[in-house]
């Protein structure tokens, strides 16, 4: 499973976005929605790491949130809200959201809980630079591209009025075809981080004979 722990910056200097956030995330598919868990932080359970890498890429595209991101067990029958559910990914995913505050001027995310997670967290950040830069005018032209799909730029183009050559310049100086070739990736890295983060019990247990303070 996937946790998304994702907490505002400067809340106190801008208001309450929860609300905002809560509704761009609203259509994608969790176990457990989105909701404000406390103060101006929500969180959300998810089963796909697609989902995990779309959610996360809408909140770095909004540019006022910390992202963290966990992953490992869930603990089940699960409740009906993720603010009644416990479990490693959890656990992971605060960690990971108070290590996104300390990240500087990189993108604001970050991966814990397995020994996947780096690699994960590497290919969000860099998705999310190439979202973080990119300015209103190229957003403008790039929610009318629908990527990978043929004519689309043409079809932008005469929506809002301007030249293909200057729809294709935009989509190209914001790296809008690499992000949504990298997309993938980035989920395929979640997939394994999550992999590993269940198969570390098992290991652990095949190392029997010591009785650690942790097992007692």
């Amino acid at each position: 499973m996937f946790v998304l722990t994702i907490d505002q910056r400067n809340s106190q200097g801008s208001g309450d976005k929860v609300p905002d956030l809560l509704h761009a995330l609203a259509d994608l598919p969790m176990v457990l929605a989105f909701e404000r868990s406390v103060g101006d932080e929500i969180q959300g359970v998810c089963a796909s790491a697609h989902t995990a890498v779309d959610a996360a890429l809408r909140v770095l595209r909004d540019g006022n949130w910390y992202v963290g991101i966990g992953v490992g067990d869930v603990h089940e029958p699960l409740p009906r809200s993720p603010r009644e559910a416990g479990g490693s990914a959890f656990v992971a995913a605060r960690q990971a959201v108070d290590r996104a505050k300390k990240t500087g001027d990189r993108p604001p995310v970050a991966v814990a809980g397995s020994s996947g997670a780096p690699e994960a967290e590497a290919v969000l950040v860099l998705l999310g630079r190439l979202i973080t830069e990119r300015t209103d005018a190229e957003w403008r032209i790039l929610q009318h591209v629908e990527p990978g799909k043929w004519g689309t730029q043409t079809e932008a183009a005469r929506k809002l009025g301007i030249s293909s050559q200057a729809v294709s310049k935009a989509v190209r100086r914001a790296g809008w075809q690499e992000e949504w070739a990298a997309r993938p990736a980035a989920a395929v890295l979640l997939e394994r981080a999550e992999s590993l983060a269940a198969a570390a019990p098992a290991a652990a247990g095949t190392n029997s004979g010591t009785d650690t303070e942790g097992d007692r």
